[in-house]
């Protein structure tokens, strides 16, 4: 099932940053804020970060991360994802982006959905799985994933 991630981060006004998430872990977005910060350079430390899954689903799953990450990170610089980009993947505490299962299956739900590009785990997928609708972008970081999502 494909899920819509949102995220706002603003500069916070009451002197402790917030952290809020509705739809995934809250303890997991705490990891993920620190690998960014961490791996990617992005300083969130004086920044409320607000993220939701759109529809009130709880996602519990470490595919996901990639797509909060991208999400907060879009937010931070105020650029885009682009609409028809797909993304999946684990984030590792070091900042690699580990592959998740069932990889090909993902992409060709996302390619029926009209997604045209899938940003993935490096080696997660093999291109005779992958529809020819649908360009693999495989990365192997956080910052690579954030190099080929959002325009710097």
């Amino acid at each position: 099932m494909l899920v819509e991630i949102q995220a706002l981060v603003s500069t916070s006004t009451y002197g402790n940053a917030r952290r809020m998430a509705s739809g995934i872990d809250q303890n997991r977005l705490s990891l993920l804020l620190a690998v960014l910060e961490k791996r990617a350079g992005l300083n969130l430390a004086a920044d409320d970060v607000f993220v939701n899954v759109a529809g009130g689903i709880a996602v519990d799953e470490p595919a996901a991360d990639l797509g909060v990450v991208a999400a907060v990170a879009s937010s931070v610089r105020n650029r885009p994802v682009k609409a028809s980009t797909a993304v999946f993947g684990e984030i590792g505490l070091a900042g690699e982006v580990r592959g998740v299962s069932q990889a090909a299956l993902r992409v060709r739900e996302a390619a029926q959905m009209g997604f045209t590009r899938c940003v993935v785990a490096h080696g997660n997928c093999a291109p005779e799985d992958t529809p020819d609708a649908c360009e693999i972008v495989a990365v192997r970081n956080v910052s690579e994933a954030l190099d080929a999502l959002i325009d710097w």
